[in-house]
Parts: C-alpha cells; structure tokens; sequence
C-alpha cells in the first residue's frame, strides 16, 4: 500500500470541514453514526475540526443491537450532541405502501435512504452540512447505496482506503472495540461488508491501489500479491460494474 503520512492526512481532513463549513456559511455538521468505524473516525475529525458543539450525530437503527451502543459511546466520548431515531416505523410503513416485499438488499438500500432523509431534515433545520462517511474502498467497488449513504455534502475520508481509515482512526482516539469490530453496515442481523464483498478490506486495497492508482497489470498485480488473478479480475469487475454509481445522471448529448 501507499505511505501517508497520516499526521499531515489528519490536518488536511480537519481543515478540508473547516473551510468548506466556513465556505457554506453553515453553523456545523451533521453526521449518522453507525457505530463503525467510519462514522466514528468522521465524527472525531469533525469534532476537532468545528469543536464539539458545532457536530450533531445521528444514531438511526432498524436493529437493536451491539451497533447502537457503539454509536453511544461515540456521541458520549466526543460530548457531542446526539439524537437517536428509530427508523423501523418509518421504513415499514414506506414498505406497506410498495405493494410488494422487498428482498433483503433492497429493504436495505430503502434503510439507506431513509437515514439520509433524516440527515438532511435536520441539516437544513439548523443551516448544517452532511458529512458522508464512504471511504475510497467502498466508493470504489459501488459497495454504498446510490442517494443513500452515498449521498452527503461532503465525504471527508472518500480518498482514503479502509485500511487507511483504521490508521488514522487508532491516532485520534476512536474507541479500540470500535476499531477492532467487524465492519457492517447494518442493513440485516448477522450482515457483515467483507462477507457481502467477497473478500478481506485489507486484500482489497492492496489490489485497488495497484489497480486504480498504478494502473498496474492484472497479471503482475496477482504474482506481487500471491494470489490468483482471478482475485484482481474480481475486483477490476466490481469496480467496472459500479461505474453509475460514482457519477450524476447522463443523458443524451445534443
């Protein structure tokens, strides 16, 4: 992988919010906090950026779970403002009006979609910006809901591999079982990214950066790795196949 040096990645993150915060002429941000690691690494640089008082996060589970009281201990280690909203009621009631039953994904992508409802209510309610919490690994792969997660003003950690986001996230202080966790998004019991991805994060990167950022070939990206280039074709599809999802709507040019 890449040498940062996440010292510098770090003032580079904080004064990125800072300055387009100020740009916006917004009065904070606001941020969902899962519970993950993501959102936790970017609440705390939001945090050290604006100062507590200037982050509102929002814990908006389907599930109660293990993850809603990691993104408890988030919002209380940071001191900032929290609000947690059920979305089950609002999620079932717009799933009793489709007309027919979801499949799992798409009863999460529905999940997705309601939390960034949520996000925007109340950014617009206090003059806020949304901090979206994709990374480069995720954004990448397509592996975010389309107007869901993959939706915010701006992403402050999107050009940093997951891999990456663990490194920075060890050194501002995000809470260790946080760090340690398995990372899900959430969206059904037992859900797990790497299992629905397919492979480890930390294999992941390591072909992503070869792939996208060196343009490296597939054959000689499998033989440094040690792996078949069956892994490399993989993920050179997965990152073919999300192509719509990293960009607005085309039309015909006239």
């Amino acid at each position: 992988m890449r040498k940062l040096d996440y010292g510098e990645v770090i003032e580079r993150i904080t004064a990125f919010i800072r300055e387009k915060v100020n740009e916006a002429g917004a009065g904070g941000v606001v941020i969902g906090i899962s519970g993950g690691i993501d959102s936790a690494t970017t609440a705390y640089l939001a945090a050290r950026a604006l100062g507590k008082e200037k982050v509102l996060g929002l814990i908006m589970p389907y599930y109660k779970n293990q993850d809603v009281e990691d993104a408890r201990l988030v919002c209380s280690s940071l001191g900032i403002e929290c609000r947690e909203i059920n979305i089950k009621p609002i999620v079932d009631s717009f799933v009793s009006q489709l007309g027919f039953q979801p499949d799992k994904r798409s009863l999460g992508n529905i999940m997705a979609r309601t939390r960034m409802i949520i996000l925007y209510a109340h950014a617009n309610a206090k003059n806020y910006l949304v901090l979206g919490t994709s990374n480069r690994s995720e954004f990448l792969t397509g592996y975010f809901t389309k107007w869901g997660d993959g939706a915010s003003d701006y992403a402050p950690l999107i050009n940093l591999y997951k891999t990456e986001v663990w490194e920075i996230a060890k050194l501002i202080g995000v809470p260790e079982r946080i760090i340690e966790k398995k990372p899900t998004a959430g969206l059904w019991e037992g859900q797990t990214d790497e299992d629905e991805l397919g492979i480890s994060y930390r294999l992941l990167d390591e072909i992503l950066w070869r792939l996208v950022d060196l343009k490296m070939e597939k054959g000689k990206i499998a033989e440094e790795l040690g792996v078949p280039v069956e892994r490399v074709e993989y993920v050179e599809n997965l990152v073919r196949r999300s192509e719509h999802k990293r960009r607005l709507p085309l039309g015909p040019e006239f």
